[in-house]
């Protein structure tokens, strides 16, 4: 049955875990699947579902909002939470079950001090601060910073690093997995250490690692898919008169003759302004953009009409030309970026073995 959208997103659930897979071939420990912002965009509540059902012990996210989605939304398995706890919210981290990111004593003692009031053991992992300045203790200072955090009663269970440079300057990622090491070998056994991310897991190998980026297959040359995509049916056929302009400004004047159809998406929708060229008409052909892409609608050029019903594919599952990193490049940004501007606005079918298992509306 076909989709009854004007424009959706598919994101292949199939996909998705073969990704996975591969990510975890190269790892020799846990490979922990990074759902915040969305899932990068590709909506983080079903990917979760689909995750922790099929074995995964865990998934992270960035903020205490994406973590409560998840519990209303179901989602009983086990929650990292990115970052660094503010103190004001520890007992929403608590009630909710979540494992948090410690980097500071204020939180420590906050954690401590509301589970002791709810009855609770609170949990926790430990962010050290490697080289990226942003949260964390100071590596140098890891030791002192895990007794203390012990000492109120926070059970730590995992300790982790983030690599500042990994797919850039490789020297630096040695610093700072050397540093990483300094804490291991000062902690001890007995905590889930984990330092790699996409690049660096790719790049270098390692342990246990945090992956985004590679999950959603958005970095070209591993082997890695990308899951997601965007279809659109025209509203609106027509042909163009000699000199016609389109879209705001006028920028695309017709020589007459061609034939224009109106796709219901634009930059609302996350369609980076000025970087989308071309789409997929329904014959695989890449067919030009005429003119500006507006907030809500993309207009294109075709070779002959077509019929409302046509499908036009706008963001391809793959490294073409209408995939997100080619969009990223000829706008000068990051796939992240462009990943998670897509609207949630769009109904989102998930597909498994070229079935929908899942409609998001």
């Amino acid at each position: 049955m076909e989709p009854p959208y004007r424009a959706w997103l598919e994101v292949d659930l199939g996909a998705l875990w073969a990704n996975y897979a591969l990510l975890s071939a190269r790892a020799k420990g846990e490979v922990i699947p990074v759902l915040k912002a969305e899932a990068y965009g590709h909506g983080a509540l079903p990917l979760a579902r689909f995750l922790l059902g099929r074995g995964v012990r865990r998934v992270a996210v960035a903020t205490l909002g994406e973590a409560r989605a998840l519990r209303r939304g179901g989602v009983g398995g086990e929650v990292l939470l990115l970052g660094s706890l503010h103190p004001l919210e520890a007992e929403e981290a608590l009630a909710l079950g979540l494992v948090p990111t410690l980097s500071t004593l204020e939180a420590a003692r906050a954690l401590a001090q509301r589970a002791r009031a709810l009855g609770l053991t609170p949990r926790a992992h430990l962010k050290v601060d490697t080289g990226m300045n942003r949260v964390g203790f100071p590596w140098r200072e890891a030791l002192a910073a895990l007794r203390a955090v012990e000492a109120l009663g926070v059970r730590v269970e995992g300790v982790y690093s983030h690599l500042a440079t990994a797919g850039e300057d490789p020297s630096f990622v040695e610093v700072q997995r050397a540093r990483f090491l300094e804490v291991q070998r000062a902690l001890g056994p007995g905590y889930l250490y984990h330092l790699e991310n996409s690049h660096g897991l790719l790049l270098h190998g390692g342990e246990n690692a945090r992956v985004g980026l590679a999950l959603y297959g958005l970095i070209p040359g591993f082997g890695l898919k990308p899951i997601l995509r965007l279809l659109a049916r025209p509203t609106l056929v027509k042909r163009l008169e000699r000199g016609a302009r389109v879209g705001y400004g006028g920028e695309y004047v017709a020589r007459g003759g061609e034939w224009l159809a109106t796709l219901p998406v634009g930059y609302a929708d996350g369609l980076p302004r000025g970087a989308v060229r071309g789409v997929k008409g329904p014959d695989g052909s890449l067919l030009p953009v005429a003119g500006r892409i507006s907030m809500d609608q993309t207009t294109v050029l075709l070779p002959a009409p077509v019929d409302l019903g046509a499908v036009f594919e706008v963001v391809g599952p793959d490294f073409g030309p209408t995939g997100l990193c080619a969009l990223a490049e000829a706008r000068g940004t990051i796939p992240y970026e462009v990943a998670v501007h897509l609207s949630r606005r769009l109904p989102r079918l998930y597909l498994l073995e070229g079935r929908v298992v899942e409609r998001v509306e």
